[in-house]
């Protein structure tokens, strides 16, 4: 029987590829929500099986809309970090509490975004942050943990680069190679676990268009976005997002 046969799961399926198309197009962090969500209707391994193959199309996308603009220094940086967490992911996947880590990320997110959104209240520009490269690989660590467990490496990446202040679409443009790298880690730890039945793949070759077309209105939606207001949806996104993973985190 197909993963879509039931319309409640196809209906949260739906606003789950929504939200990874939002991310991939520009919207980092809010992509955390969707494995969550769809673990409400599907097993949490099958959820983050299933999203898997349809993130890797929206990265294909993503790269290329802002394959000009993009910071490598960044990516040098937190990418063996990333590679660390995605590992360690994999080793200790079973036995990891996803609910505690999920909650942990939750509350670091949501006080972030808050202290954010504060100290550049009344459109104030604190000066960018100049943190070294070994604090990025540290945060690429636990971006590639959260990511290999749940999808949700955003609010990690976030909290490292959104303060250097970069250009929005080089933030965007640095999200999208990153996470692309990131996803084609996990492949082998989703492979090796046997993660993707013939029901899985389907599934997810039949959400592909809205996959594809969500990314694509959210990257032409950012590209014409006034910069200034960039950042503070990001930080209000964190917060939302923050305590949506806390809540999840404590009450699961």
């Amino acid at each position: 029987m197909s993963l879509l046969a039931d319309p409640a799961t196809l209906a949260v399926l739906i606003v789950a590829v929504i939200l990874l198309g939002m991310a991939k197009g520009g919207l980092a962090g809010v992509g955390a929500l969707a494995t969550p969500l769809v673990a409400l209707v599907l097993p949490p391994a099958t959820a983050a099986a299933l999203l898997l193959p349809i993130l890797i199309v929206q990265d294909v996308i993503s790269v290329w809309s802002f394959r000009q603009t993009w910071d490598g220094w960044i990516i040098a940086w937190m990418l063996p970090g990333a590679a660390i967490g995605v590992a360690a992911g994999w080793y200790y996947a079973e036995r990891v509490n996803e609910a505690q880590l999920m909650a942990a990320l939750g509350a670091i997110t949501l006080a972030f975004g808050l202290y954010r959104l504060w100290i550049e209240r009344g459109q104030r520009v604190p000066a960018a942050s100049q943190s070294p490269g070994w604090v990025g690989t540290i945060f690429g660590a636990v971006t590639g943990l959260t990511s290999q467990i749940a999808h949700a490496g955003g609010p990690p990446f976030q909290m490292w680069v959104t303060p250097r202040k970069l250009p929005h679409l080089v933030f965007i443009g640095t999200s999208s190679i990153l996470f692309a790298i990131i996803n084609w880690m996990k492949v082998p730890a989703y492979l090796a676990l046997g993660a993707f039945p013939h029901e899985v793949v389907v599934a997810a070759l039949l959400l592909m268009p809205l996959a594809i077309v969500s990314t694509l209105l959210t990257v032409r939606w950012l590209k014409r976005m006034d910069p200034a207001r960039f950042y503070g949806i990001i930080y209000g996104l964190m917060v939302l997002l923050g305590a949506k993973l806390f809540w999840d985190g404590v009450s699961g």
